[in-house]
């Protein structure tokens, strides 16, 4: 059968579907609960959460369900040289963005305070808590950290956007590589080279990891449905990871009107911009992004960048100004029906029997 995959073996899992972790205070307990209840790997991406955040998460987590789970961090959480930014820069980034706050009728927000990085604590609470799955972004774990989690029984998972970065994982000990193309949403976490110079399609990659690297490969990118689950299988993959589809169902804990927006018309255009964050990520086109290309230097480093317009994004959301706000999703958007998690996971799992044995027939 298709879902018996090495990685649904190593995951310990029915079906080889893992539900995107998002960031950002996107993701939910129930809807991780939903999906591995299901027989998938649900997922919580945890980088913005502090230790007793993630701790408690991880605790609802293991209430809602006695089957196999995944939390997610980034190894690098900031791109601010000692968490601050020079006076200069700072203003430059008030210059550049006036307009916008001037538009919405808000005071320019101060100077973000210094950002300190939370995840050598947020290893320690996953050392600690034990979740089945430990998945990362934005690099690799130290080898101490790898050792950690293979003695404890936490399967590993790291992420790739090009074939030099899935052969890094692989040296490191990872046990399962995601292949993450640039048609997904959310941000791009690559670590080696600029997120502009890896922007490798999902089913490209996939093909291109498989060529030279052993470990089990999990599409991420562009997959919404049953086809694009059996399409990926065939070229290889050992699993598929979906996100947008899951974000935009009731269970996730993305706004009403984001929902709203990866269902609309306007999902059709999505775009990749650092203006909102201070890195790349693609999320359905806004006016910003659009005015904005061309002008990074103008943007402050993650995550003050974030920080900074989380002011703006407030009072858009009050005032209705939707295009001045960066709603994350894929480009697969324009085909989403689903708005039940357990709906769009039964679907999953039906479509992909069906076009998996047409495929191979």
């Amino acid at each position: 059968m298709w879902y018996q995959t090495k990685a649904a073996k190593i995951l310990n899992i029915q079906y080889p579907i893992l539900q995107g972790p998002f960031g950002g205070n996107l993701s939910s307990v129930e809807l991780v609960a939903t999906v591995s209840n299901l027989g998938g790997l649900g997922g919580y991406g945890g980088y913005n959460l502090n230790p007793e955040e993630l701790i408690a998460v991880d605790k609802q987590i293991k209430l809602a369900t006695n089957k196999p789970y995944n939390i997610n961090l980034w190894v690098s959480d900031t791109d601010a040289v000692d968490g601050l930014v020079s006076d200069e820069k700072f203003k430059l980034a008030q210059q550049l963005f006036k307009p916008y706050f001037e538009e919405l009728g808000i005071a320019l927000p101060e100077k973000p305070a210094p950002f300190k990085s939370r995840f050598e604590n947020q290893v320690e609470v996953i050392l600690h808590q034990r979740p089945p799955v430990f998945s990362f972004m934005f690099g690799v774990p130290t080898g101490d950290i790898l050792e950690q989690c293979h003695r404890l029984g936490i399967v590993t998972i790291g992420t790739a956007t090009t074939l030099d970065e899935a052969i890094v994982l692989e040296s490191a000990g990872v046990d399962i590589i995601i292949a993450s193309g640039f048609e997904a949403g959310g941000h791009r976490p690559s670590f080696l080279a600029s997120a502009e110079n890896s922007t490798v399609g999902t089913f490209v990659l996939l093909q291109l990891i498989k060529e030279k690297v052993k470990a089990p490969v999990i599409a991420a990118g562009g997959i919404a449905n049953g086809k694009g689950v059996a399409a990926a299988l065939a070229l290889g993959a050992d699993a598929a990871q979906i996100g947008t589809a899951f974000l935009a169902t009731g269970e996730s804990n993305a706004t009403a009107i984001h929902k709203q927006m990866l269902f609309s018309d306007a999902a059709k255009y999505t775009t990749l911009s650092r203006a909102f964050t201070g890195r790349s990520g693609r999320g359905i086109s806004s006016r910003i992004a659009q005015d904005l290309i061309h002008q990074e230097n103008g943007f402050l480093p993650f995550p003050l960048q974030t920080q900074f317009m989380s002011y703006l994004r407030k009072a858009a959301i009050e005032q209705e100004k939707l295009d001045m706000i960066l709603f994350w999703g894929g480009q697969i958007a324009p085909i989403l029906k689903h708005t039940k998690a357990a709906e769009l996971m039964r679907s999953i799992l039906e479509e992909t029997t069906v076009y998996f044995d047409h495929l191979k027939s």
